[in-house]
């Protein structure tokens, strides 16, 4: 399937995204989990550690960037604006050897991660900023080679 990503463009067979380690990941983190678990056509599988929603259309992939732009939207909303700012972006992240495949021996995909920016401060003082990564939530993007 072909699936964009903000003006990127990447063909895939699927994308799964990751709830990792639930009982320590944060609200914020569920609430965007839950947003894109709520799409039709969502294949959910759940482990021990990790819950997993599979995505396996453009129209599904689309729909999850969606839900997951409102949840953040949402959050940045939530600040007071006089004393804070709040920003979000993806990280993408990939790693390959001269073959196409990953340091764990699997075929190469592409990562996207959540980063949140918290900027504090009042008139007068300088910026205080913080940037926190949702380490309990992403999406994979499976290379070619996925069986």
């Amino acid at each position: 399937m072909l699936i964009r990503f903000y003006g990127l463009a990447f063909q895939t067979p699927l994308v799964t995204v990751y709830l990792w380690s639930p009982w320590r990941a944060s609200a914020l983190e569920h609430r965007v989990f839950e947003a894109v678990g709520a799409i039709p056509g969502c294949a959910l599988e759940e482990s021990g550690d990790e819950k997993r929603l599979h995505l396996n259309s453009p129209k599904a992939w689309q729909l999850a960037l969606q839900a997951v732009s409102r949840v953040l939207k949402g959050w940045q909303e939530e600040a007071d604006p006089a004393s804070e700012r709040r920003v979000w972006r993806w990280l993408l992240e990939a790693d390959s050897d001269a073959d196409g495949y990953d340091h764990a021996g699997e075929p190469t995909s592409l990562w996207a991660f959540l980063r949140l920016s918290l900027e504090r401060g009042e008139p007068g003082e300088g910026d205080r900023g913080e940037d926190i990564d949702l380490e309990g939530f992403g999406m994979r993007i499976w290379g070619e080679g996925r069986a």
